[in-house]
């Protein structure tokens, strides 16, 4: 093989090395591995006992949501990975394989695939901002009798040494607003579904309340994990806060987290922890891809800073109707896909949107 032939082999292979996985045989990470009913969690006098803090168990009570709301998403589209609920175990999937999991202060061995992989540890920001997105909505499934059928009883272990940032059978005195809202899409499911409402409109009510949902318990996210941020490079916490901030956008536009929507949006986001020495976006071992995303990423972050909070707000208030959402999911395509895209248009196209609402 010639020298140039074999460059182009190593980048390619190095290229698929670092795209994120986000999948293992079309479902998210160990899914076949993780409990599919509530009998097969850890019980003790009649009580499910769930560990957070075990990957597996995490992953079943996405499980468990997915399979109690299903009946209800059929305005969401034919076939059985239409439910949004899809894009919460897929990014628990990434952040196990991207290595986001693991102890990030290195005293303990926890999340390392040579040792412990189903560990989450305590100390890891990712795994503390996913423990609102799949306790409390849990907690809160359970209790509207979707999980269980009212029967079940539930307790969350809780790290000693944090008793006080989580939820052992109720986050409704911790985590009041998100408790709410999650209460409100799990309990409106029914009624939306058998409405006399056409399938978009059902899909848009329906995803509207669960991004509503979603933002709740990531803006508990802020207070609770914030100190575990200090753990990361500047590079990865900057990612942090852009990966936060681009909720905002995401939910804002009502995005249909389907299995195949999430898949295509996760695939390019970094599958690694961000070292001190990474200057995306010209890391030479992410892709093409990866480093674009961060791109994207941080500079709506640095906009939205500069211009004092309105890039997001102006955002927000483009996302009036139905078709102004439609018109933004296909700003966000073209923002993460588009490498042509010119982002400094990005300003006039949402102005143009706001004078419309």
């Amino acid at each position: 093989m010639h020298f140039t032939g074999f460059v182009a082999v190593a980048v390619l292979l190095v290229t698929i090395c670092r795209a994120a996985v986000v999948t293992e045989n079309g479902f998210p990470i160990l899914w076949e591995k993780a409990p599919a009913l509530l009998s097969e969690l850890p019980q003790a006098d009649g009580v499910v006992k769930l560990d957070p803090w075990d990957y597996l168990q995490r992953m079943a009570m996405y499980r468990l949501m997915i399979n109690a709301t299903n009946s209800f998403m059929s305005s969401m589209g034919p076939g059985a990975t239409e439910n949004p609920l899809w894009g919460l175990p897929l990014q628990l999937g990434w952040k196990l394989k991207s290595g986001r999991l693991v102890d990030p202060t290195g005293v303990s061995t926890c999340g390392q695939e040579s040792s412990d992989p189903v560990c989450i540890a305590t100390s890891s920001w990712w795994g503390c901002a996913n423990y609102h997105l799949s306790v409390i909505p849990f907690l809160v499934a359970v209790e509207a009798g979707l999980v269980g059928d009212g029967q079940a009883q539930v307790k969350i272990q809780v790290p000693a040494e944090m008793a006080s940032d989580y939820c052992s059978s109720t986050c409704s005195s911790v985590h009041p607003d998100a408790i709410q809202k999650w209460a409100t899409f799990f309990q409106s499911l029914k009624t939306i579904s058998a409405s006399e409402a056409s399938d978009d409109d059902k899909r848009d009510q329906i995803l509207g309340l669960m991004w509503s949902a979603q933002l709740a318990s990531l803006d508990a996210v802020s207070s609770t994990c914030a100190d575990k941020k200090t753990h990361y490079s500047s590079p990865e916490r900057s990612f942090i806060d852009s990966w936060l901030h681009s909720a905002q956008y995401v939910g804002a536009s009502h995005f249909h987290s389907s299995m195949e929507k999430s898949v295509q949006f996760m695939t390019p986001l970094p599958s690694r922890v961000l070292q001190e020495t990474d200057k995306p976006p010209k890391i030479a071992d992410l892709s093409t891809e990866e480093n674009h995303t961060l791109y994207i990423f941080s500079w709506m972050t640095s906009i939205n800073k500069l211009l004092g909070g309105t890039l997001t707000s102006m955002w927000q208030r483009a996302m009036c109707s139905a078709a102004a959402r439609v018109k933004g999911r296909a700003l966000l395509d073209d923002l993460l896909f588009n490498p042509q895209f010119a982002t400094s248009s990005m300003l006039s196209i949402l102005t143009e949107m706001t004078t419309k609402c």
